[in-house]
């Protein structure tokens, strides 16, 4: 799976982007202008150090990020006034999930030259601001991943000592203490 940030603004969503593409395997594609410097401080300390962990690709247009990605490759791009949910999509691991900027979402000429393109929505009540875009990225790479079985997903099994769960914190929560 590849998640496109067509022109992204904000370099904690981004950093935050880049953790969420380490943790499920996704390739992330950066499309220029972005608002901020690859070497800003606050995106490298949303990503942490998964950085190292994420693939993550800066192009200078959307045209090269689709060649680079592949043209013949499906490609959903969301988008607040799109009429199908993104639930209603049945996503396969080599598709290409497309988000616009911040403010601005995706326009109609971005949207252009991503065709063909599904356009798909993520819900929301009426009146309200959109997700933030870290969170609708990770709404939608999460449902993808569910679509696929998690493949290549951690076995909680097989976790090292001194990460995860405990048997405290699985029978007494925060507010028990």
């Amino acid at each position: 799976m590849d998640v496109v940030l067509v022109q992204p603004e904000i370099a904690t969503n981004t950093g935050n982007i880049i953790r969420l593409c380490a943790n499920t395997g996704a390739a992330l594609h950066l499309v220029e202008p972005l608002g901020f410097s690859m070497d800003d401080r606050l995106l490298r300390r949303a990503g942490l150090d998964y950085h190292d962990l994420a693939s993550v690709t800066v192009h200078p247009s959307a045209q090269e990020c689709l060649a680079r990605v592949g043209r013949a490759r499906r490609r959903f791009a969301f988008a607040t006034a799109a009429s199908v949910r993104y639930d209603t999509a049945a996503f396969a691991p080599d598709d290409v999930l497309v988000f616009g900027a911040e403010r601005a979402g995706l326009s109609v000429t971005q949207l252009a030259t991503l065709e063909p393109v599904e356009l798909l929505r993520l819900p929301m009540r009426p009146g309200n601001r959109s997700l933030n875009l870290a969170n609708a990225v990770a709404v939608v790479v999460y449902e993808a991943w569910r679509q696929s079985g998690f493949a290549g997903a951690a076995d909680p099994a097989a976790a090292s000592p001194g990460h995860g769960l405990t048997g405290e914190s699985l029978t007494q929560g925060p507010f028990d203490r």
